[in-house]
C-alpha cells in the first residue's frame, strides 16, 4: 500500500481525478479525518472537505502501484 497527499480543490480536478483512477485495476481510497471514501466514487469525494489536501491510499504493489502513481501524479500535493 502506498499513501500520498493529493489536492482536489476544484470540480474540474475532481472529475479528471475520478476519470483517471477509474481505469486502475487496484483499490484507491481517500482518507479525510475519520472518513474513508472510495476514490472512484465522484459522489463520495464530494462528501469530504476538498479545500485542503487529503490522503490517498493505493492498495497495490509492484507494477500496478507504479502505474497508479503515474496516473495520480498530476494531483499530488507539491
Amino acid at each position: 500500500m502506498k499513501e500520498v497527499k493529493i489536492c482536489l480543490g476544484t470540480i474540474e480536478r475532481v472529475k479528471d481525478f475520478v476519470n483517471a483512477v477509474t481505469r486502475l485495476d487496484c483499490d484507491v481510497d481517500i482518507v479525510s479525518g475519520r472518513y474513508v471514501i472510495d476514490a472512484k466514487s465522484i459522489m463520495g469525494i464530494f462528501s469530504v472537505d476538498l479545500s485542503k489536501a487529503v490522503d490517498l491510499r493505493i492498495h497495490a504493489e509492484g507494477t500496478e502501484a507504479e502505474k497508479a502513481m503515474e496516473v495520480i501524479s498530476p494531483f499530488i500535493e507539491k
